[in-house]
């Protein structure tokens, strides 16, 4: 006789992130310090890096908001998210009101708007929002993996 597979699909990762809260405020605040120390410290760095750097960890912050905010997605769902988010954001730099341009000569606004548009900063984006979330998903394998050897152990 033949067996009949059920149809219901099964994911191998739990729908809950595994991240502990402590650890996601963890990561968002250690990713602010260091975006924060590439843009403002004296660190000799090449301005390549610095404007990059900076970038990068913007939008990792993002990254880490965003899995954190909507913990039932997985990595490359809570990746696509956070970079289209970011994207917009850069777009948004095209939108030019006075206001608003007073706002991005403010330090906060510099921060979290930035000034001018810069495809090179999409790019940016995306690779820091997929080194995330591939970090993510290794965090999430390595935690899984620790609680089912201590459930077995128990």
């Amino acid at each position: 006789m033949l067996r009949m597979r059920s149809c219901a699909v099964r994911s191998r990762r739990p729908l809950k992130r595994t991240r502990p809260i402590a650890l996601s405020i963890g990561l968002v605040v250690a990713t602010i310090a260091a975006g924060l120390a590439i843009r403002f410290a004296p660190l000799g760095l090449p301005v390549i890096i610095v404007k990059y750097g900076g970038s990068m960890l913007w939008a990792l912050m993002i990254y880490w908001i965003v899995s954190t905010v909507l913990p039932s997605l997985r990595p490359a769902a809570a990746a696509l998210v956070s970079g289209a988010l970011a994207t917009a954001i850069e777009f948004f730099k095209l939108y030019h009101a006075p206001t608003l341009d007073a706002f991005r000569l403010t330090v906060p606004g510099i921060l979290l708007l930035g000034r001018v548009f810069s495809a090179w900063d999409i790019l940016a984006y995306w690779l820091a929002i997929g080194c995330g979330a591939f970090l993510d998903r290794s965090m999430d394998r390595s935690m899984d993996r620790r609680m089912r050897r201590s459930v077995s152990t128990a």
